[in-house]
């Protein structure tokens, strides 16, 4: 066996004739993505993100009128997308749109798993606490984040096993890595998507080969509809726990859903095609944190300082 210092890696280097050479491992284009809960602003963001670049996108839903809404956005640029009606707890439903997109497009390259959220009843604050917190309540959060991500990866990662290639991106948080207040039932469920995450990119790679990856992004503090009300007053004006975040934050806002696209096109390219199965098994969420890390108690003080702007890798 050759030393490293024997190795030739020159030949490994992608000969590369010119910028649109550089950024063609980026283009989406004949590859086929389906976005679960793409009737949300985070989501809708990432369907038209990736149809913007190249990608045919079935948009997953519950909500029929605001699925119409992102695919009308796509046509504008003479994109391609379907509406796909399901829930990502249902199976059969799952099974349906999978049908669909094989019937129109003939195969799934990428999955993005975006439904999740929370429910107030799994949130600890006020009169509600640990000891009288809703066993069902956080069962449904659990079951909204985890299996709403295992079930359409069990669904729609099948045909990426049978095509020997695809990517899997899920969607984590910030609050999986560092312990935030109140919100115990989403913090625990995110936390249970990364470990599946890591589990999904080792299974998948072993016995399906090194064409099927799986990542996760994990936002920080980026404004959607569950979580306005706590960080937006109805004058537009922050919330204490806003002004809190908003302090600790030197970029001093919250993310943008467009903050996200490039991340995930990036996941969903030939560009992170070595992107997974050269790291230990914990190195495959993606953070998009711009903040200082969070301590857990109720005053929101603040250990030492982060600047995760952009990508960090756990090593």
């Amino acid at each position: 066996m050759q030393s490293p210092e024997q190795l030739d890696y020159s030949q490994a280097i992608p000969k590369m004739a010119d910028t649109n050479d550089a950024l063609r491992i980026f283009d989406l284009h004949g590859k086929v993505a389906v976005v679960t809960g793409a009737t949300g602003v985070l989501a809708s963001a990432l369907a038209i993100g990736l149809a913007r670049a190249g990608a045919k996108v079935g948009i997953l839903g519950r909500r029929n009128e605001a699925a119409e809404a992102t695919s009308a956005a796509i046509r504008e640029f003479q994109g391609q997308s379907m509406c796909l009606t399901a829930d990502v707890l249902d199976v059969s439903g799952l099974q349906a749109a999978r049908s669909s997109v094989l019937g129109r497009w003939n195969r799934i390259d990428i999955l993005v798993n975006c439904a999740g959220g929370n429910v107030a009843e799994a949130i600890v604050h006020n009169e509600r606490t640990l000891f009288n917190l809703s066993h069902e309540a956080v069962e449904r959060v659990v079951n909204l984040n985890l299996h709403g991500t295992l079930r359409p990866s069990q669904i729609f990662g099948e045909v990426m096993t049978d095509q020997k290639s695809g990517s899997i991106i899920n969607i984590s948080s910030m609050s999986a890595q560092k312990p935030l207040t109140r919100v115990i039932g989403y913090s625990v469920a995110k936390a249970a998507v990364e470990n599946l995450t890591r589990w999904l990119a080792v299974e998948l790679a072993k016995k399906f080969g090194e064409g099927i990856r799986v990542n996760a992004i994990a936002p920080g503090f980026f404004l959607g509809d569950q979580n306005r009300a706590l960080l937006i007053n109805e004058d537009q004006s922050l919330t204490n726990r806003g002004q809190t975040i908003i302090d600790h934050t030197p970029m001093a806002r919250f993310g943008q859903p467009d903050d996200l696209v490039g991340t995930a096109i990036w996941l969903a390219s030939d560009a992170a095609r070595f992107g997974e199965h050269s790291r230990q098994v914990d190195r495959d969420v993606a953070k998009m944190d711009a903040t200082r890390q969070w301590c857990s108690n109720h005053h929101a003080e603040w250990d030492h300082t982060r600047f995760d702007v952009g990508i960090y890798f756990r090593h």
